[in-house]
């Protein structure tokens, strides 16, 4: 099972989170990821947002990162947006 779990963060408080599980098997692990941040995007009724480098670095090494006004086109009313893989297959 995959999961990933996102939380919105606006002045060092949680104010949205969700655990998104995937169980496919045939799914490769980036699909799980994309697939996952759109389901919060639209469950959160945000944009998607845009990987840069330091956001691809961070994932990469932790398996968690954070997307902030510099990863959004429109404008948002909170700190950040973080994803963190909690389990994988």
């Amino acid at each position: 099972m995959f999961r990933l779990w996102a939380k919105v963060v606006k002045n060092n408080h949680m104010i949205k989170d969700m655990v998104i599980c995937n169980e496919d098997q045939q799914l490769s692990r980036t699909k799980k990821i994309f697939e996952a941040i759109e389901e919060v995007c639209n469950k959160f009724d945000l944009s998607k947002p845009i990987w840069l480098e330091s956001t691809i670095a961070d994932f990469k090494r932790h398996d968690k990162t954070r997307f902030t006004q510099d990863n959004f086109i429109e404008t948002i009313d909170f700190d950040y947006l973080e994803i963190h893989v909690i389990e994988e297959d």
